[in-house]
């Protein structure tokens, strides 16, 4: 069903999204401290049997040195530097198995699908482990983990490896380091927005995304992730000022303010896994050139394949 804003209301959404004093200086900070560590790029090419694409395990070093895997897939017959696409991974998915092909390597794109540490065990394997943990009580899933400290947050962690992950595919010889895209659906869209928020990137696909304006999120749908926080503060009554602002640091309609390279995002209407306003509150936030597209009778599964010809559409006329 049709349950928050209508869309011409959607259209104008632009919510004051509340962001902490030392959002930028958190953020230097860590990914200072994070680049304190050589990105360590190792690679191991996987014998799939296929022929068109070469798969490689990767592994690089994100937060606090931590190895994070990932697949790097590349076209087996290739010229020159590759434009590459960094893809983010949905809430509980790992980075798959070596044969769960995607599309862009068979475009002619380079692909790094990043592994989620301590995800990947609820619709998508996943083998990068979260050495640092958690911190205090947290309900089951990773939202609240470590949720009452933004330095033990979870979700710093993860952003944290997902800026590393663009660090490392830039030090891949096949790659053209000015050409690099992020793309994700649901947390991985929410991930590609930080990302681009916090890095230099070409442009950002953005699809569905999760940790957006989470302040109302949370009021507006039952449905988990942001579930997993609603029960925390039925039993933590007097943490909902810590836990917001903590989530405020990994919000995508803040980082989306300081986000300049060209996007590409798409919301569907029926979402109550990630309400759309909440979408098109990152969406109107985001500084940069973008484009959004809306599927009206689409639940949490957003576009699926209609949407990946689109991305790959957009991908290949902004690099033209």
């Amino acid at each position: 069903m049709l349950f928050d804003l209508p869309l011409d209301e959607l259209r104008t959404y632009r919510p004051d999204v509340a962001e902490p004093d030392d959002l930028d200086a958190f953020w230097a900070r860590t990914l200072t401290e994070a680049r304190g560590h050589d990105v360590a790029v190792r690679r191991t090419l996987v014998d799939t049997g296929l022929t068109a694409v070469d798969t490689y395990d990767l592994e690089f070093a994100g937060f606090g040195g931590d190895r994070v895997r990932a697949w790097l897939r590349l076209p087996a017959h290739r010229e020159g530097p590759l434009p590459v696409v960094v893809q983010y991974v949905g809430y509980n998915g790992g980075r798959g198995h070596a044969l769960e092909l995607p599309v862009w390597p068979l475009a002619g794109f380079a692909h790094l699908m990043m592994d989620n540490r301590a995800q990947g065990a609820g619709w998508q394997q996943g083998a990068t482990p979260d050495p640092a943990g958690g911190a205090g009580p947290e309900q089951p899933g990773f939202l609240t983990r470590g949720v009452l400290d933004p330095e033990r947050y979870y979700y710093r962690r993860l952003v944290t490896d997902a800026v590393r992950a663009v660090d490392a595919v830039r030090t891949v010889p096949e790659v053209d380091p000015e050409r690099v895209l992020v793309a994700g659906i649901s947390q991985g869209g929410g991930l590609a927005l930080a990302v681009a928020g916090l890095a230099e990137v070409r442009g950002a696909m953005v699809d569905v995304p999760f940790l957006c304006h989470v302040a109302r999120a949370v009021t507006i749908t039952d449905a988990d992730p942001y579930g997993e926080l609603v029960r925390y503060l039925r039993v933590h009554r007097d943490a909902e000022e810590t836990v917001l602002r903590t989530l405020s640091y990994v919000d995508g309609a803040v980082h989306a303010r300081r986000a300049t390279a060209p996007a590409l995002f798409s919301v569907a209407l029926m979402d109550q896994t990630c309400p759309p306003s909440t979408v098109f509150a990152a969406y109107h936030a985001y500084a940069g050139p973008k484009d959004v597209v809306v599927y009206p009778w689409n639940e949490h599964e957003g576009g699926q394949v209609e949407q990946e010809g689109r991305k790959l559409r957009w991908a290949r006329e902004l690099l033209a």
